[in-house]
Protein backbone atom coordinates (compact mmCIF):
# COMPACT_ATOMS: atom_id res chain seq x y z
CA UNK A 1 0.00 0.00 0.00
CA UNK A 2 3.21 2.40 0.88
CA UNK A 3 4.46 2.00 -2.85
CA UNK A 4 0.25 2.35 -4.09
CA UNK A 5 0.27 5.69 -2.44
CA UNK A 6 4.12 6.62 -3.15
CA UNK A 7 2.71 6.13 -7.37
CA UNK A 8 -0.20 8.12 -6.87
CA UNK A 9 1.89 11.02 -5.34
CA UNK A 10 4.15 10.34 -8.63
CA UNK A 11 0.79 10.72 -10.83
CA UNK A 12 -0.26 13.72 -9.13
CA UNK A 13 2.90 15.53 -9.25
CA UNK A 14 2.61 15.29 -12.81
CA UNK A 15 -0.60 16.50 -13.36
CA UNK A 16 0.43 19.45 -11.36
CA UNK A 17 3.70 20.32 -13.33
CA UNK A 18 1.66 19.83 -16.84
CA UNK A 19 -0.89 22.29 -14.89
CA UNK A 20 -3.40 19.30 -15.88
CA UNK A 21 -4.56 19.42 -11.71
CA UNK A 22 -5.64 23.36 -13.05
CA UNK A 23 -7.27 24.11 -16.36
CA UNK A 24 -8.88 21.11 -16.59
CA UNK A 25 -11.53 21.97 -13.17
CA UNK A 26 -11.96 25.56 -14.54
CA UNK A 27 -12.99 24.07 -18.33
CA UNK A 28 -15.37 22.33 -16.05
CA UNK A 29 -15.92 25.07 -14.07
CA UNK A 30 -16.81 27.00 -17.40
CA UNK A 31 -19.04 24.31 -18.81
CA UNK A 32 -20.88 24.26 -15.64
CA UNK A 33 -21.78 27.96 -15.27
CA UNK A 34 -22.33 28.33 -19.04
CA UNK A 35 -25.69 26.55 -18.86
CA UNK A 36 -27.60 28.93 -15.71
CA UNK A 37 -25.96 32.11 -17.82
CA UNK A 38 -27.18 31.29 -20.72
CA UNK A 39 -30.75 29.93 -19.84
CA UNK A 40 -30.81 33.33 -17.44
CA UNK A 41 -29.16 35.98 -20.38
CA UNK A 42 -31.45 33.89 -23.57
CA UNK A 43 -33.70 36.30 -24.38
CA UNK A 44 -30.82 39.51 -24.27
CA UNK A 45 -28.57 37.22 -26.39
CA UNK A 46 -31.36 36.51 -28.92
CA UNK A 47 -32.41 40.32 -28.59
CA UNK A 48 -29.05 41.15 -29.52
CA UNK A 49 -28.11 38.56 -32.14
CA UNK A 50 -31.24 38.52 -33.93
CA UNK A 51 -32.32 40.44 -36.98
CA UNK A 52 -35.91 41.32 -35.18
CA UNK A 53 -38.20 43.64 -36.49
CA UNK A 54 -38.63 46.88 -34.43
CA UNK A 55 -40.45 46.48 -31.56
CA UNK A 56 -40.74 42.71 -31.91
CA UNK A 57 -40.94 41.02 -28.08
CA UNK A 58 -39.22 38.34 -26.79
CA UNK A 59 -40.65 36.74 -24.02
CA UNK A 60 -39.16 33.05 -23.26
CA UNK A 61 -39.89 31.89 -19.23
CA UNK A 62 -37.12 31.03 -17.02
CA UNK A 63 -36.90 27.30 -16.68
CA UNK A 64 -37.21 25.69 -12.99
CA UNK A 65 -33.60 25.75 -11.31
CA UNK A 66 -33.88 21.78 -11.13
CA UNK A 67 -34.27 21.92 -15.26
CA UNK A 68 -31.00 23.83 -15.43
CA UNK A 69 -29.26 21.42 -13.32
CA UNK A 70 -30.33 18.95 -15.04
CA UNK A 71 -29.37 20.45 -18.31
CA UNK A 72 -26.10 20.71 -17.06
CA UNK A 73 -24.81 17.05 -16.71
CA UNK A 74 -24.98 16.75 -20.82
CA UNK A 75 -22.61 19.43 -20.86
CA UNK A 76 -19.95 17.41 -18.97
CA UNK A 77 -20.71 14.26 -20.58
CA UNK A 78 -19.61 15.56 -23.94
CA UNK A 79 -17.05 18.42 -23.72
CA UNK A 80 -16.30 17.25 -20.64
CA UNK A 81 -15.37 13.67 -21.28
CA UNK A 82 -13.77 14.44 -24.51
CA UNK A 83 -11.31 16.70 -22.43
CA UNK A 84 -10.54 13.82 -19.96
CA UNK A 85 -10.08 11.16 -22.46
CA UNK A 86 -7.45 13.20 -24.54
CA UNK A 87 -5.63 13.77 -21.08
CA UNK A 88 -5.27 10.41 -20.24
CA UNK A 89 -4.90 8.87 -23.49
CA UNK A 90 -1.49 8.26 -23.31
CA UNK A 91 -1.81 7.15 -19.88
CA UNK A 92 0.34 3.80 -20.58
CA UNK A 93 0.68 3.72 -23.91
CA UNK A 94 2.70 6.89 -24.21
CA UNK A 95 5.49 5.61 -20.76
CA UNK A 96 5.23 2.28 -22.89
CA UNK A 97 6.10 4.06 -26.12
CA UNK A 98 9.11 6.30 -24.21
CA UNK A 99 10.02 3.72 -22.12
CA UNK A 100 9.57 5.25 -19.28
CA UNK A 101 7.30 2.18 -18.01
CA UNK A 102 10.07 -0.63 -18.01
CA UNK A 103 11.97 1.58 -15.68
CA UNK A 104 9.51 1.69 -13.62
CA UNK A 105 8.28 -1.56 -13.46
CA UNK A 106 12.03 -3.00 -13.40
CA UNK A 107 12.19 -1.37 -9.46
CA UNK A 108 9.92 -2.97 -6.69
CA UNK A 109 6.56 -1.69 -8.14
CA UNK A 110 3.89 -4.38 -9.23
CA UNK A 111 1.74 -3.86 -11.94
CA UNK A 112 -0.99 -3.98 -10.27
CA UNK A 113 0.08 -0.53 -8.11
CA UNK A 114 1.49 0.61 -11.63
CA UNK A 115 -1.84 0.56 -12.94
CA UNK A 116 -3.80 1.54 -10.08
CA UNK A 117 -1.72 4.51 -9.70
CA UNK A 118 -2.55 5.88 -12.88
CA UNK A 119 -6.28 4.60 -11.84
CA UNK A 120 -6.50 6.76 -8.83
CA UNK A 121 -5.14 9.90 -10.37
CA UNK A 122 -7.51 9.92 -13.03
CA UNK A 123 -10.49 9.91 -10.91
CA UNK A 124 -8.78 12.33 -8.71
CA UNK A 125 -8.85 14.45 -11.82
CA UNK A 126 -12.14 13.34 -12.70
CA UNK A 127 -13.95 14.00 -9.80
CA UNK A 128 -12.53 16.97 -8.75
CA UNK A 129 -13.28 18.59 -12.23
CA UNK A 130 -16.92 17.17 -11.74
CA UNK A 131 -17.49 18.31 -8.21
CA UNK A 132 -16.21 22.38 -9.17
CA UNK A 133 -17.89 22.08 -12.51
CA UNK A 134 -21.17 21.31 -11.17
CA UNK A 135 -20.99 23.09 -7.97
CA UNK A 136 -20.27 26.46 -10.36
CA UNK A 137 -23.83 25.87 -12.03
CA UNK A 138 -25.56 25.30 -8.71
CA UNK A 139 -23.96 28.59 -7.50
CA UNK A 140 -25.60 30.69 -10.34
CA UNK A 141 -28.77 28.88 -10.48
CA UNK A 142 -29.51 29.72 -6.91
CA UNK A 143 -28.08 33.20 -7.77
CA UNK A 144 -30.08 33.95 -11.02
CA UNK A 145 -33.12 31.13 -11.50
CA UNK A 146 -33.85 29.31 -8.16
CA UNK A 147 -33.01 26.66 -5.38
CA UNK A 148 -32.53 23.18 -6.00
CA UNK A 149 -32.41 20.77 -2.85
CA UNK A 150 -29.10 19.91 -1.96
CA UNK A 151 -29.51 16.06 -2.06
CA UNK A 152 -31.06 16.27 -5.85
CA UNK A 153 -27.44 18.11 -5.94
CA UNK A 154 -25.26 15.50 -4.40
CA UNK A 155 -26.87 12.51 -5.77
CA UNK A 156 -27.41 13.24 -9.23
CA UNK A 157 -23.65 14.38 -9.52
CA UNK A 158 -22.39 11.41 -7.70
CA UNK A 159 -24.34 9.08 -10.00
CA UNK A 160 -22.60 10.88 -13.01
CA UNK A 161 -19.47 11.09 -11.36
CA UNK A 162 -19.69 6.79 -11.58
CA UNK A 163 -20.61 7.02 -15.08
CA UNK A 164 -17.39 9.22 -15.54
CA UNK A 165 -15.50 6.63 -13.99
CA UNK A 166 -16.45 3.91 -16.14
CA UNK A 167 -15.14 5.83 -19.02
CA UNK A 168 -11.87 6.58 -17.18
CA UNK A 169 -11.24 3.18 -16.83
CA UNK A 170 -12.13 2.33 -20.61
CA UNK A 171 -9.52 4.93 -21.21
CA UNK A 172 -6.88 2.83 -19.44
CA UNK A 173 -7.78 -0.16 -20.41
CA UNK A 174 -7.50 1.03 -24.07
CA UNK A 175 -4.24 2.45 -23.52
CA UNK A 176 -2.96 -0.51 -21.62
CA UNK A 177 -3.93 -2.40 -24.73
CA UNK A 178 -3.23 0.10 -27.32
CA UNK A 179 -0.10 1.57 -28.50
CA UNK A 180 -1.36 4.47 -29.89
CA UNK A 181 -2.96 7.57 -27.74
CA UNK A 182 -5.47 8.38 -29.93
CA UNK A 183 -6.83 4.93 -30.47
CA UNK A 184 -7.32 4.84 -26.79
CA UNK A 185 -9.10 8.32 -26.57
CA UNK A 186 -11.66 6.99 -29.60
CA UNK A 187 -12.07 3.74 -28.84
CA UNK A 188 -13.40 4.66 -25.12
CA UNK A 189 -15.16 7.83 -26.36
CA UNK A 190 -16.85 5.47 -29.05
CA UNK A 191 -17.56 2.97 -26.49
CA UNK A 192 -19.00 5.12 -24.56
CA UNK A 193 -21.20 6.59 -26.79
CA UNK A 194 -22.48 3.30 -27.90
CA UNK A 195 -23.43 2.37 -24.28
CA UNK A 196 -25.08 5.82 -23.99
CA UNK A 197 -27.23 5.22 -27.12
CA UNK A 198 -28.27 2.14 -26.56
CA UNK A 199 -29.64 2.71 -23.18
CA UNK A 200 -31.52 5.56 -24.34
CA UNK A 201 -33.08 3.88 -27.47
CA UNK A 202 -33.59 0.33 -25.82
CA UNK A 203 -34.56 0.97 -22.11
CA UNK A 204 -36.25 -1.71 -21.89
CA UNK A 205 -32.63 -3.77 -22.24
CA UNK A 206 -30.15 -1.87 -22.07
CA UNK A 207 -31.68 0.36 -19.34
CA UNK A 208 -29.32 -1.93 -16.48
CA UNK A 209 -26.22 -0.97 -18.36
CA UNK A 210 -23.67 1.59 -17.39
CA UNK A 211 -24.48 3.70 -20.36
CA UNK A 212 -27.69 4.43 -18.41
CA UNK A 213 -26.27 6.21 -15.62
CA UNK A 214 -26.04 9.69 -17.68
CA UNK A 215 -29.79 9.54 -17.94
CA UNK A 216 -30.75 8.51 -14.34
CA UNK A 217 -28.49 11.27 -13.24
CA UNK A 218 -30.31 13.92 -15.26
CA UNK A 219 -33.87 12.56 -13.89
CA UNK A 220 -32.68 12.70 -10.51
CA UNK A 221 -30.82 16.34 -10.65
CA UNK A 222 -34.68 17.21 -12.78
CA UNK A 223 -36.43 15.54 -9.94
CA UNK A 224 -38.16 12.90 -12.59
CA UNK A 225 -39.33 9.67 -11.84
CA UNK A 226 -37.88 6.66 -12.92
CA UNK A 227 -37.74 2.68 -12.26
CA UNK A 228 -35.33 1.69 -9.57
CA UNK A 229 -34.98 -1.90 -10.17
CA UNK A 230 -32.93 -0.82 -13.68
CA UNK A 231 -31.24 2.02 -11.89
CA UNK A 232 -29.85 -0.51 -9.39
CA UNK A 233 -28.64 -3.09 -11.74
CA UNK A 234 -26.99 -0.20 -14.10
CA UNK A 235 -24.73 0.69 -10.67
CA UNK A 236 -23.82 -2.79 -10.08
CA UNK A 237 -22.95 -3.24 -13.90
CA UNK A 238 -20.80 -0.44 -13.75
CA UNK A 239 -19.19 -1.50 -10.79
CA UNK A 240 -18.07 -4.60 -12.45
CA UNK A 241 -16.89 -3.18 -16.03
CA UNK A 242 -14.58 -0.86 -13.64
CA UNK A 243 -13.31 -3.94 -11.76
CA UNK A 244 -13.48 -5.86 -15.36
CA UNK A 245 -11.23 -3.11 -17.06
CA UNK A 246 -8.67 -2.71 -13.98
CA UNK A 247 -8.21 -6.65 -14.29
CA UNK A 248 -7.24 -6.43 -17.88
CA UNK A 249 -5.42 -3.70 -17.84
CA UNK A 250 -3.03 -5.29 -15.58
CA UNK A 251 -3.76 -8.96 -17.35
CA UNK A 252 -2.18 -7.08 -20.87
CA UNK A 253 0.25 -5.18 -19.10
CA UNK A 254 1.61 -8.63 -17.55
CA UNK A 255 1.23 -11.01 -20.43
CA UNK A 256 3.14 -7.52 -22.92
CA UNK A 257 5.89 -6.55 -20.31
CA UNK A 258 6.84 -2.70 -20.75
CA UNK A 259 10.13 -3.79 -21.67
CA UNK A 260 9.84 -4.11 -25.12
Amino acid sequence: MIRLFVMIQKELLELVRSFKLIWVPLVFLLLGIMQPVSSYYMPVILKQAGNLPEGAVIDIPLPDASSVMAGTLPQFGTMGLLILALVFMGAVSSERNSGAASLILVKPVTIASFILSKWSAMLILAWGSLALGYAGAWYYTELLIGSVPTKQIVSSMLIYGLWISVVMSFTLMFSTVLRSPAGAAFSSLGLAALLSLLASLLPKQAGWSPGALGGFATMIAANAEFGTSAFGWSLISSLIVIAGTLIISVGVLRASPAID
